[in-house]
């Protein structure tokens, strides 16, 4: 049987964090779905916060402004100890990164060149053109590859193995093979990413399906604050392929039918550079007011900059336009949207990326720390992936270390193994019922609904009576083949179950938060109510079925107050 010290499941960049940080006398492994540099890290265009202070505009900015706007940008469900911490291990962490070799953009003189962001005091967003997640990826894999670190790529993880209350392995299907094994650890870190793929319009790649946040939660471990959806304001219409904020941090214009600088009646001051949530529902406010294009999508000009500044600074973004909507930016307004894009939510862990069970870490989107809260602020997931990347590892190793030199059983690890066979076996025994294409299509329609931007009571009690529907649906799964090699059908099956149950959380948790708070946008309760739910909801399975309590926000020194813009 494989064994390893620790399993990174994940090779985006908190994966590689992890693994990169992890002590180097241990056993680690990264297990990726895809090659890491496939994973969706590398779509990340825009750039990473830090208070580094050297744009002329940022000079007295420094690592507590950089927390008090993540904190309000949060609308004050952020816990403060965590976004403190972050931001204090920002400047180090991009000096890290430079000095590992990531290529960033430069101002005159050769510093690190930063530009505006929203919801941002100074311009603190470092960048790489529009290629950041890109060029750091590349980066932390050669480096990867530099300290031979073992990656198990095209392997889907099926299964969390927990023995005596303790994580002790995964079980993966080989997409290569066709095979489902078990795979033993010390210790398990998750850097699985989101879940995108269950709405219609998202930005994300056709692989964040958030398998690996439902897998920790079928193990027992709470989700947290996953009603908290955010929506980018700019995905390019009709292919909904992210536009990165960077395109408005340069100076690009969002106007409507009528020529008109929209954002003036929703932040008059921030204007385009207002936080993501509050632009993503301009923009479709706007739509639905019958300002849009096509009753769609609005423009976003960026005619004005000149080629120039274009090529030099948005050099992807014009590529983008010109192949996938026929439209040069140089030339003509990009049509945009908002697409869903990343979780503020996720599964539940400590500033330690420690989850309640013990040997078991995640990191990344898929984790909730809470250092967005309600709504992310742009520029710092990539923050998030690199800084809390490091710390799990790091913990994760501390826990090996500190543990007996114990395995989980054989015995274990192969009768999860056996189960999850015979569960695909099933399938590819039936002869009809529901295909996976169908059940993603269904799960889609439903999310995208009655779970979107503007929600209410009535859609999301719908929304979640439906979701419940589709899972009696999924319990009559059936394969049209019997070809486990790179079996999409497969995947999709196996990542099908825990859809069902974070999009059942997600739903769940939107329709029992009566209030409006940063990206959970309630029609019937349009107003952020503190008194009652200044606190985060936690989502756990019992007996089968979803148990809802709620936690107290960390609070430091920033005291919640209204949010204007």
């Amino acid at each position: 049987m494989i064994t390893h010290d620790i399993l990174v499941v994940g090779g985006g960049l908190s994966g590689l964090s992890a693994a990169l940080n992890a002590d180097p006398s241990l056993s680690l492994a990264i297990i990726s779905r895809v090659h890491p540099l496939r994973s969706h890290s590398v779509a990340a265009q825009g750039g990473i916060n830090a208070a580094l202070g050297n744009n002329p505009k940022g000079r007295d900015d420094d690592w507590e402004k950089h927390a008090f706007d993540t904190i309000k940008g949060s609308d004050y469900l952020s816990d403060q100890d965590a976004a403190e911490l972050m931001c204090r291990e920002a400047v180090p962490t991009i000096y890290g990164l430079e000095h590992s070799g990531v290529p960033f953009s430069r101002f005159p003189g050769g510093v690190i060149a930063q530009r505006p962001f929203g919801g941002a005091g100074f311009p603190r967003t470092c960048y790489a053109a529009d290629r950041t997640g890109l060029v750091i990826a590349h980066t932390l894999y050669e480096q990867s590859l530099r300290k031979k670190v073992k990656v198990y790529d095209e392997a889907l993880v099926t299964k969390l193995v927990v023995e005596n209350g303790r994580c002790v392995g995964v079980v993966i299907y080989d997409l290569a093979t066709g095979f489902i094994t078990p795979i033993r650890a010390r210790a398990v870190i998750f850097a699985t990413g989101g879940y995108g793929r269950v709405y219609f319009k998202t930005t994300n790649a056709y692989v964040n399906h958030g398998s690996g946040i439902g897998m920790a939660y079928r193990a027992g471990v709470a989700l947290k604050d996953m009603e908290f959806v955010q929506f980018h304001p700019t995905s390019l219409y009709p292919k909904n392929i992210l536009i990165t904020e960077g395109a408005r941090g340069e100076g690009g214009f969002l106007l409507n039918n009528k020529g008109y600088r929209f954002m003036a009646d929703y932040a008059p001051s921030a204007m385009e550079l207002a936080p993501r949530d509050i632009v993503a529902r301009s923009i479709q406010t706007e739509v639905d007011k019958g300002n849009g294009f096509e009753s769609e999508y609005v423009h976003l000009d960026l005619r004005h900059l000149g080629e120039k500044t274009i090529d030099k600074r948005l050099p992807s973004v014009r590529e983008i336009c010109i192949k996938f909507a026929g439209v040069d930016p140089v030339e003509k307004p990009i049509p945009i949207l908002p697409a869903q894009h990343y979780s503020m939510g996720g599964i539940d862990v400590d500033v330690r990326c420690a989850s309640s069970l013990p040997g078991f870490f995640a990191a990344g989107e898929c984790a909730c720390v809470s250092v967005h809260g309600a709504n992310r602020l742009g520029g710092n997931s990539l923050l998030e992936t690199v800084v809390f990347g490091k710390i799990a590892g790091r913990e994760a190793s501390n826990y090996v270390n500190g543990l007996e030199r114990k395995d989980g059983s054989e015995r274990t690890l192969l009768d999860e193994a056996v189960a999850e066979k015979e569960k695909v076996d099933a399938w590819m025994d039936r002869t009809s019922g529901k295909m996976a294409h169908h059940l993603l299509n269904d799960l889609k329609i439903v999310m995208s609904d009655k779970v979107g931007i503007f929600r209410t009571k009535k859609q999301l009690q719908e929304a979640l009576d439906k979701i419940r529907a589709i899972r009696e649906d999924y319990r009559r799964a059936f394969i049209s083949g019997q070809c486990l090699r790179y079996s999409q059908a497969v995947v999709n099956l196996v990542e099908f179950g825990y859809m069902v149950d974070l999009t059942e959380a997600i739903t769940l948790g939107a329709l029992l938060r009566e209030e409006t708070r940063g990206s959970h946008y309630r029609i019937d309760h349009p107003k952020r109510d503190d008194a009652n739910w200044l606190k985060h909801t936690l989502v756990s399975l019992k007996d089968g079925e979803p148990e809802v309590v709620y936690r107290p926000v960390q609070i430091t020194k920033y005291e919640p107050q209204e949010r204007k813009y």
